[in-house]
């Protein structure tokens, strides 16, 4: 039976996928940060600045958040002078998109069925991200790819003037997210088409047409106009609604002629009334920032000689984060650059992951949280959301390999790992859930696969007695599977636990 082919983007190299060892994180205390107190109920401690590769780190979050982040906004590399580890864009074509893909990969993991993901990118690779996405999200995942208007000025240098950027949105579920997504607050310019020059006391209004596409004989009926005029839908048009709710509108006097009296039948439709507006693909600068914009905040928050490139601004994530989450869900972006989707999401009580490799994250990111915490950055987003500080953050490295090689060559346990930094370490390498039981009865449970498997990791060599006890204490309904230094006893011997020797140094 032949392989069915399949539409798909292909590269040099792409069949190749690295072997990632699962990591753990340690939290570094002295460089984590919290306000001295609350400022209110809702101020949230548990957000993550990660230091490293993000690939990594990415694969370090897989199992306590996969299906749990509620929104994604990623501002990778665009391949035009940049690269993934020291942002030096000499990457060749096919290793790009093998870096993309990988991280693509992860990310989708960690989703929530009504989540999204919002990918940032420009014309030079626009076309091949896209193709990329939609081999690991699924065409049907596509939402739609929103055009930023990024630049409002001209370049007289260029053939032709770039003023956009792309933004590709995909969700797991898109029926999900369009009930979940939210709607977005009129702008001054958008809650000005609403007029009262009538004086109407119920307030400014505008004249939403009766008529509406196709041909329905019942929604076809005559309608007069106050100065005797009969009306009849348009050419190929019908009327909107039927005859009664039309009477009903003029009832309540929401019928509208026109000036004249006789013009084409409309209702009012108040602003006091008006719902929320759908969120559309068009952002202008005017409504989601622009590049000057995002150099002006950099230069407050750094000083002018120590900007990062093509920093975003907070209008941007403001925008997204309103429409992809509410408060408290999770936002993560693992290409932090200067920190702006974190000091977003973290203004608008989002809780939020931040991964990043660079220098930045020690005099951008961090410098830049401590103000937002503090409530001493009055820059972006601070004043429209009415931002006062508080919250926090737990810094994260990397841990290092669990295995290095001895003097000898042999593969051996890391001797920077501790009690706890291995058994951590062993249940992500075996897939299971780490978290130590708190019954002191219960010392071997240090994780699980589920409510009855669970997992012991030990540097002792265990005896047949001692493997014997560790049976008797887990019972016949349970199973658990030991990591230890070297066992004395046939593992068929015990039919409730399982045995695994973990390499150790000389």
């Amino acid at each position: 039976m032949t392989k069915k082919p399949r539409l798909e983007l292909t590269w040099i190299g792409k069949d190749v996928r690295p072997r990632l060892e699962p990591r753990i994180l340690l939290e570094d205390r002295g460089a984590s940060y919290h306000a001295k107190e609350r400022v209110t109920e809702d101020d949230l401690f548990d957000n993550r600045l990660i230091f490293g590769d993000n690939l990594l780190a990415l694969k370090a979050l897989e199992s306590a958040f996969t299906r749990k982040v509620k929104c994604i906004y990623i501002d990778p590399p665009f391949n035009t002078g940049q690269a993934f580890e020291h942002y030096d864009d000499g990457v060749e074509h096919s290793l790009w998109l093998s870096l993309m893909r990988d991280r693509l990969d992860l990310l989708k993991r960690l989703l929530r069925p009504d989540g999204s993901i919002w990918v940032h990118c420009d014309d030079n690779e626009q076309a091949y991200r896209k193709v990329l996405m939609d081999e690991i999200f699924g065409r049907t995942a596509f939402i739609a790819t929103v055009v930023w208007e990024s630049r409002y000025s001209r370049s007289n240098d260029a053939s032709l003037s770039m003023s956009h950027n792309f933004i590709l949105v995909y969700s797991p579920d898109p029926e999900q997210w369009k009930l979940s997504r939210n709607r977005l607050e009129r702008t001054e310019h958008q809650a000005g088409q609403y007029k009262n020059a009538d004086g109407d006391p119920r307030g400014p209004w505008r004249a939403i047409p009766w008529d509406a596409p196709n041909v329905r004989a019942n929604l076809a009926y005559p309608i007069v106009t106050p100065t005797g005029m009969v009306r009849l839908p348009p050419a190929g048009r019908h009327w909107s609604r039927t005859e009664d709710q039309w009477l009903a509108l003029v009832a309540s006097g929401l019928a509208y002629f026109g000036k004249s009296g006789d013009g084409a039948p409309s209702f009012k439709q108040f602003l006091s009334d008006a719902s929320a507006i759908v969120p559309n693909t068009w952002w202008p600068h005017e409504d989601a920032g622009h590049t000057d914009e995002a150099k002006k905040e950099s230069q407050v928050l750094f000083g002018s000689d120590n900007i990062v490139s093509t920093p975003k601004p907070e209008r941007l994530l403001h925008r997204i984060i309103s429409i992809a989450t509410n408060p408290g869900d999770i936002v993560l972006d693992s290409f932090a650059g200067s920190g702006t989707t974190g000091a977003v999401a973290h203004k608008m009580g989002s809780r939020w992951i931040m991964v990043e490799l660079g220098q930045h994250c020690a005099t951008h990111i961090i410098p830049r949280l401590h103000k937002v915490i503090d409530g001493t950055d009055d820059g972006g987003i601070t004043k429209a959301v009415g931002w006062k500080g508080g919250g926090g953050f737990r810094f994260y490295r990397l841990a290092p390999s669990l295995l290095e090689k001895d003097r000898f060559g042999n593969w051996v346990v890391a001797k920077d790992y501790n009690a706890a930094m291995l058994a951590e370490a062993m249940c992500k390498l075996m897939g299971l859930t780490y978290g130590p039981s708190q019954e002191p009865a219960e010392y071997w449970r240090h994780g699980h696969s589920t409510e009855r498997d669970f997992i012991y990791v030990t540097t002792q060599s265990l005896t047949h007695d001692a493997l014997k006890k560790l049976s008797e204490e887990v019972g016949p309904e349970r199973t658990l599977l030991i990591c230890c230094r070297a066992f004395s006893a046939r593992e068929a011997a015990f039919k409730t636990l399982t045995l695994k020797k973990i390499p150790q140094p000389c």
